[in-house]
């Protein structure tokens, strides 16, 4: 009997870490600002404390479920292996960031620990210690009945505290505040040096100040002080009552979240057995619980913030927004929609082009309705403002709002309740699906008659992400398309009704059949001696069907090209499977996290964007949509810019088994900078007239 064929297939929360690992190059890149390597600490950190709550979470789960089916130990291993490669990310983010303290010290600017600060400073320090920083200070004292899983929260990092009187001590933790304060504090500068710019953490601060908060309440000898962060479990339960509204289920799983399982620790290396001992006894992490050895500080992720007090060279150079020439010669966003279809490549273009789309509809006495996705919106949104001015002035405005976008489902509830509370109609879709698609649907009264206007994008309606991550955006009235996207609306808010979809591709109605016949025809293409070619572009590829259907076309022949940016599950290289594939990821300043497919189909490109990665949760368990551009000029241009980004030779790696993120050899090509590139080219092409 043949021994079926083994895709090889490289476990996703691996992939994951690499990821985060050309994240950490970014940080140790002497060719960037220094500051933009400070907060890319802070990304990376970010990004590790959410895989944390969710992969690593997920992957103790299963070993739960394993040891009670007695099953493999898949899990386990696989458990190990991440603690192995976390353990080496952490120490390589040590060394960087102990460098970067030096590198921005030739900068003149230091960041000092409480045992750095001058005798000048002390006494301001003092004033705003007590006038900025105490209030927020609340310690917590351990006890033999404190419950500290109860207590601590993810987000925080925890200064805790040993109090050695004798043989007797007592612990304390404190929470460093994030909410209220700066995490960065910037002294006045010494006498005689005023070119000196010095900041301190808050951490420091108080530790500076640890004395003079215990010692009129505690008696010791000796204090000691190390610092730690807990990770929870980012999953929860929904409850099933059906009297429940999916509000009340929202609030009690946020609840949930609060008290969930921790799933890892991050402790100060330097912290001594005993205190150890405690917070393992409290917490109750150990086993197969991770137990992760750091530095320091914790919560990095406010490094993102990190200030700049020196000159502007020491951050990326601020690149203006492009306004897209064809919206410019319009009167209204409208006349220029229906000239012609429109595609926006953000942060590249201006934002700005779809608040005022929203704008005008609000008051436009032609515009009979709106409806509008919200999967992630920022904190001081103008498309909100613009939908309950829509309301006021007789709309009707249908809001879909994912209560489930995984750390946004407060503020998204918060923005339900708004919404209602002005008279929009709100939609929660449909509970079992997750609603991902970036759709607008704006009908609007025309000679008699009304006509639809349609948005379909790969990014979020967010207008603070969308000055760092890249995606695009089609503006069109093309008639079928903009029915289509109507009919997307009425199966989230009618999920039995079933709609045939001849242009877009569906999640999770038809996009895996599609895909697979998209990928097929490539295949068949190429075995009848035809052109052929898959080019993609995606945050994620772990769906291991999709993955098959690529390996089949380069054993075929077909020739894929990629740019993955985070997870990538396929292997490429490999003689006799995927020797026809090229796989590159980009990290550079903007996060690259457009979805795009092009298929050479025969010579007549099919070109699409979407909101869905190629992952199964994206194909069978959400709602998204995959739009075909037919605009030749349109077309023309993603071409352009993929091909600009596959000519990259400074930001480019290698996505190969060995997940050594190598970067891509430039050999005696001329250095290309690809997002540097493609604002050049989109600025030019902005110049035309139309």
């Amino acid at each position: 009997m043949a021994v079926p064929f083994q895709y090889p297939y490289l476990e996703k929360e691996l992939s994951w870490l690499s990821f985060n690992e050309r994240v950490l190059q970014e940080a140790a890149d002497t060719s960037v600002p220094v500051i933009e390597r400070v907060k890319f600490l802070g990304i990376f950190s970010s990004n590790q404390d959410e895989f944390f709550r969710v992969r690593v979470a997920d992957v103790r789960r299963q070993i739960l479920i394993d040891e009670s089916k007695g099953s493999g130990q898949r899990a386990r291993i696989l458990l190990s292996d991440i603690n192995r490669k976390v353990l080496s990310l952490q120490a390589k983010f040590d060394e960087i960031y102990n460098q970067l303290i030096i590198d921005l010290a030739r900068r003149n600017i230091f960041l000092i620990a409480e045992d750095q600060i001058e005798e000048s400073q002390h006494e301001w320090l003092k004033i705003h210690f007590q006038d900025k920083i105490r209030r927020h200070i609340v310690p917590l004292v351990v006890t033999e009945h404190t419950d500290l899983i109860r207590h601590l929260d993810d987000e925080s990092t925890y200064l805790v505290t040993s109090f050695r009187k004798g043989k007797h001590v007592n612990y304390c933790l404190i929470e460093v505040p994030n909410k209220n304060v700066s995490r960065f504090v910037q002294l006045p500068p010494t006498p005689g040096n005023k070119k000196r710019k010095t900041i301190i953490l808050l951490d420091n601060i108080i530790r500076y100040f640890l004395k003079d908060i215990f010692m009129d309440f505690f008696e010791f000898d000796t204090i000691e002080c190390f610092s730690i962060k807990l990770t929870r479990d980012a999953e929860y339960n929904l409850s099933n009552e059906i009297e429940l509204s999916m509000v009340e289920k929202m609030s009690s799983g946020l609840k949930q979240r609060l008290t969930a399982e921790p799933v890892s620790l991050i402790f100060d290396r330097e912290m001594p057995q005993h205190m150890l001992e405690m917070l393992q006894e409290k917490t109750g992490i150990k086993g197969m619980d991770a137990m992760i050895p750091g530095g320091r500080y914790h919560c990095f992720e406010d490094f993102i913030g990190f200030p700049n007090p020196g000159r502007s060279y020491l951050e990326n150079e601020k690149m203006k927004p492009l306004r897209n020439r064809q919206f410019n010669q319009f009167s209204n966003v409208f006349e220029a929609i229906t000239y012609k279809d429109i595609l926006l490549y953000y942060p590249y273009h201006a934002f700005n082009h779809v608040t005022e789309m929203m704008r005008q509809a609000a008051f436009d006495p032609a515009v009979r309705s709106i409806k509008i996705n919200i999967y992630r919106v920022a904190k001081q949104s103008q498309i909100v403002h613009s939908l309950i001015e829509a309301v006021k002035n007789g709309k009707d405005v249908l809001v879909v709002v994912e209560l489930q976008a995984r750390f946004d489902e407060e503020a998204n509830m918060a923005w339900a309740k708004q919404l209602t509370d002005h008279g929009v109609r709100i939609s929660f879709g449909i509970p079992s699906l997750k609603i991902h698609s970036k759709l607008i649907l704006i009908k609007r009264m025309e000679e008699g008659k009304l006509k639809n206007y349609a948005h379909i994008g790969t990014g979020n309606f967010h207008e603070k992400t969308a000055k760092i991550y890249t995606d695009f955006a089609l503006f069109t009235q093309h008639e079928e398309i903009s029915n289509e996207v109507e009919n997307v609306f009425e199966f989230i808010e009618h999920s039995y009704k079933r709609f045939k979809f001849n242009h877009l591709i569906i999640s999770p109605v038809d996009s895996r059949r599609k895909l697979y016949s998209l990928i097929d025809t490539e295949i068949a293409n190429q075995l009848n001696g035809k052109s052929s070619g898959i080019t993609l572009k995606l945050n994620n590829l772990d769906d291991t069907g999709l993955i098959k259907r690529l390996y089949d076309a380069s054993r075929n022949g077909v020739k894929v090209k990629m740019i993955i940016r985070g997870m990538c599950s396929l292997v490429p290289g490999i003689d006799g499977v995927s020797e026809n594939m090229q796989v590159i990821s980009i990290v550079d300043r903007y996060l690259e996290h457009p979805r795009v497919m092009i298929f050479n189909n025969a010579g007549d490109n099919k070109v699409y964007i979407s909101s869905a990665d190629w992952m199964t949760r994206n194909i069978d368990k959400r709602i998204e949509v995959g739009c075909p551009i037919y605009d030749p000029d349109l077309k023309a241009k993603i071409k352009k810019i993929l091909d600009i980004q596959f000519r990259d030779t400074l930001k480019a790696r290698i996505i190969d088994a060995a997940q050594s993120n190598e970067y891509v050899k430039r050999g005696n090509r001329k250095k290309s900078r690809s997002q540097m590139a493609i604002y050049d080219y989109l600025q030019e092409l902005e110049k035309k007239k139309v």
